[in-house]
């Protein structure tokens, strides 16, 4: 890696930061004071993937332009990486790349088994005890072309997390002399952190997801098994609710 000052990196690290998820972590804190201000969390609504406009050609237009602009972070991320100069080149490094396919796969779906099924519970658990929204995971009128909308968000989500909360932020605070507990703990704490406008339970869900997945890149230093399972989690979860919102009463 280039030589670069410390406190280059720190400003850098406050750029990205601000530009993505550190900026949704503070609107995040500013949403559950104000739902705790008007009334508590139980009685709240947090809804994820909603529709943008009533016409249907303005809808779609409007969430694609939203998922490729949260990937410029992504961009920025791999590209200032990428300015450090070291080889492997920034995918291999992240281990972002497409070299274990199969192995990927399989340990993306062992994590999404591992984190979404407590997760379940955990939300369950918040709601009876009023710390956790109504979480509404999709658009309550569904067009032909949702469902691949809403996978393409599933991925841009997952990019976004993984690749900035873990991969680029955790690689920096190692390169600025930061133990791994303490990388993991920035790391898993941002990540429940910009959680918390879905209230308190969510936000310790996350973050206990943030410690597994920190650690998992830690131990291998492969981001795309994170990618694969937050991918997983999210397309069960927002293609699921949309099939089955009608049915279960949930809309």
């Amino acid at each position: 890696m280039a030589a670069v000052a410390r406190g280059g990196l720190r400003a850098e690290v406050w750029i990205v930061l601000g530009l993505s998820l550190g900026q949704s972590a503070v609107y995040a804190v500013v949403s559950l004071l104000r739902k705790l201000a008007e009334g508590g969390v139980g009685g709240s609504t947090a809804t994820l993937n909603p529709s943008r406009a009533d016409l249907q050609w303005l809808d779609l237009t409007l969430q694609l332009l939203s998922i490729f602009f949260a990937l410029v972070p992504v961009a920025l991320a791999l590209y200032l990486l990428n300015l450090d100069g070291e080889r492997p080149g920034v995918l291999k490094r992240l281990g972002l790349d497409g070299s274990r396919p199969l192995r990927d796969l399989a340990w993306g779906a062992g994590l999404a088994a591992v984190i979404g099924l407590p997760g379940l519970g955990l939300y369950a658990l918040g709601r009876a005890f009023g710390l956790t929204a109504d979480i509404v995971l999709s658009p309550t009128d569904a067009y032909w072309w949702t469902p691949v909308v809403l996978i393409v968000a599933a991925v841009q989500n997952a990019l976004l997390e993984e690749v900035v909360v873990v991969g680029y932020l955790m690689t920096r605070l190692r390169q600025l002399r930061w133990g791994a507990p303490a990388a993991i703990a920035v790391s898993a704490l941002l990540r429940g952190t910009y959680h918390l406008y879905q209230g308190f339970g969510q936000g310790v869900g996350n973050a206990i997801m943030g410690v597994v997945f920190g650690y998992w890149f830690y131990r291998t230093g492969r981001v795309m098994p994170l990618v694969i399972a937050h991918t997983i989690l999210d397309v069960v979860a927002f293609v699921g609710y949309a099939f089955l919102a009608e049915t279960l009463g949930l809309r």
